[in-house]
């Protein structure tokens, strides 16, 4: 299929810096774009599908020190998603023990030295695999009968949401030495958990990582509670409660942004998930759907895509460049 014209199956449009489909309604972008951070604020920023969710889970065990949660709307309060709610979902988020995730590409404009940034970054090919099983498993997509040839095209030409893999990643790779950045990559968070979230709490405030440090039995019920099995119960929860409520709440009670996107939405909201939101959580799956020519492509964008750059370093020890 290589030179074919694909299209992806909903429309996309650019609003700021951002590049996102209709079901990201454009009022709510603009006001995510709009907010302006405020001391102690905390991001966990990812490119789709590099391990935000889980990321989500850490950062709010380590506030809790490992303490179970006792009510997803609570979690969901605590942990906004800057995209879907825009700015008037932030309104009243409880400071400190709160993180807010986003989608959003590096912008001076918009990045805040009074704020952290957690950013977590994924392999390329694993990435593409699990952001085309997001696709098809989640209707709003509307590509339930895709296949993953066509989603490797538009994934290649950055025409899925929140854009180009590359122009995100590489925004984001120049500034991962400063103070106010935690950048790590999904791969080496697998490989040793314990170590990255110990890294996580002290970057959070010192109080959290000598807290953690001396509690152990608080690190390994994170571990425990932010493992696969785990993740999926949670967020199925999460999922599940986030339904009812759109579907279920007259609309004159609901927050605007969540009217608006039911209007964009909601006949999709009630078509059942095509398979889980957390899904294998392995490195290498994409050895499963790559064939040898898609391979060799990714190859050669990712030379054109970092030239001059070292980022591919950070997956040297996968042997896939």
């Amino acid at each position: 299929m290589q030179g074919s014209c694909v299209k992806p199956p909903i429309s996309y449009r650019s609003v700021g810096t951002y590049y996102a489909a209709a079901h990201f309604p454009e009022e709510v972008l603009r006001s995510a774009l709009s907010y302006k951070p405020h001391p102690g604020d905390v991001f966990i920023v990812t490119y789709p599908k590099c391990g935000t969710t889980w990321m989500q889970y850490i950062v709010h065990y380590i506030y809790t020190n490992g303490a179970p949660i006792t009510s997803v709307e609570d979690f969901l309060r605590r942990q906004p998603w800057l995209e879907r709610v825009g700015a008037e979902g932030l309104t009243g988020l409880p400071r400190p023990g709160s993180a807010i995730k986003s989608h959003m590409p590096y912008d001076q404009d918009r990045v805040s030295k009074h704020a952290k940034y957690i950013y977590v970054a994924r392999n390329p090919y694993d990435c593409c695999v699990s952001f085309f099983n997001h696709f098809k498993h989640f209707p709003v997509h509307r590509f339930e009968d895709g296949t993953f040839e066509e989603f490797f095209e538009l994934f290649m030409l950055g025409e899925v949401d929140f854009g180009s893999y590359f122009d995100h990643l590489l925004s984001w790779y120049g500034h991962r030495d400063e103070p106010n950045v935690l950048f790590m990559t999904y791969e080496d968070l697998k490989q040793d958990t314990r170590f990255w979230i110990q890294k996580v709490a002290d970057f959070l405030g010192s109080s959290y990582g000598e807290s953690l440090r001396h509690s152990p039995e608080a690190m390994e019920r994170i571990v425990e509670e932010t493992g696969v099995a785990n993740l999926r119960r949670l967020v199925q929860m999460e999922r599940n409660y986030q339904r009812k409520v759109l579907t279920d709440t007259p609309r004159e009670l609901l927050p605007r942004w969540a009217v608006l996107y039911l209007d964009v939405a909601g006949d999709m909201l009630k078509r059942p998930l095509g398979g889980d939101f957390v899904r294998k959580g392995v490195v290498g799956d994409w050895r499963n759907y790559f064939t040898a020519e898609q391979t060799e492509r990714m190859k050669r964008k990712v030379q054109d895509e970092c030239q001059g750059t070292d980022i591919m370093q950070l997956w040297k020890h996968l042997d896939i460049c």
